[in-house]
């Protein structure tokens, strides 16, 4: 099988698999624009050459995921072989990344048209644009990971399954649970008012190392998320990138949630005079 080139637009926070461990959503465009999912990938475990950031272009060999029957959905065939190859800067005011990801018929406006097309299985990823931003909020949720998990995940640590390196094994670390989950409110292009989940592991990123910087102050932290998140990000060209879960995919009312958010700034006009 031949390698596939990907631009990595999207990293979800970290979940907890029963057999996989701790694994990570990965998703990208290849250079035709099409969409691709790549999951399991247990990041914090590859090799540091083996680490990709987003907007970083990837090779690999992939295979359809047979037990994912979204259609973007494929699995590394190798993990050791995920290889970062080249990135795609913000220059010229994020030039390079609004041609390739904001064409006209790669982005839409349209939630029902989106819940549509999960519906019949015609597509779990896409790049949205809100009408109108609303708001930005949060809420409390489970401090602590399933304890079902943490016990299938342990015992993989300690069967040594999880890690070739020994010393990986005994300093690993399960990442901590995000405490809140957090939510964009917006208007669609029908006017009707939505409010999804946000999973891009940047923001689980910001939240803790706002944290830490706070002394363990939470509300200080979440004060500093709100800032980037909404007083930052509203003055940008916001657009999402969206996913369904495969839990929901065919069942929800509406399986969509934000997987990535992308603040990038707004054209700048030419002057006509």
């Amino acid at each position: 099988m031949a390698k596939e080139r990907i631009l990595i637009t999207v990293k979800t926070y970290p979940e907890l698999s029963k057999k996989y461990g701790e694994t990570v959503c990965t998703a990208g465009l290849r250079p035709d624009g099409s969409w691709v999912r790549m999951y399991p990938v247990p990041f914090r475990r590859l090799e540091d050459k083996e680490q990709y950031s987003k907007f970083d272009w990837v090779e690999c060999i992939l295979h359809r995921n047979k037990k994912d029957p979204r259609p973007e959905s494929f699995c590394p065939r190798d993990m050791s072989q995920i290889l970062p190859v080249g990135r795609m800067d913000t220059s010229d005011n994020w030039r390079d990344r609004r041609h390739f990801l904001l064409k006209p018929d790669a982005v839409t406006t349209d939630m029902q048209q989106l819940i549509r097309d999960a519906k019949a299985n015609r597509r779990s990823l896409a790049t949205f644009k809100p009408t109108r931003l609303i708001g930005f909020e949060w809420e409390p949720t489970e401090r602590d990971w399933d304890k079902g998990k943490m016990e299938a995940m342990r015992a993989l640590v300690n069967q040594g399954d999880l890690f070739e390196d020994e010393n990986w094994r005994k300093t690993f670390q399960v990442i901590p649970k995000l405490p809140y989950k957090f939510f964009y409110h917006f208007e669609d292009a029908e006017g009707k008012v939505r409010k999804l989940q946000i999973f891009d592991w940047e923001i689980g990123a910001l939240f803790w190392n706002c944290h830490r910087r706070s002394n363990g102050d939470e509300s200080e932290a979440l004060e500093k998320v709100h800032q980037k998140y909404w007083e930052e990000f509203i003055k940008k060209d916001l657009h999402f990138f969206l996913g369904t879960t495969l839990q929901h995919h065919f069942r929800a009312r509406n399986p969509w949630v934000i997987i990535g958010v992308l603040p990038i700034p707004h054209e700048k006009q030419m002057s006509l005079f």
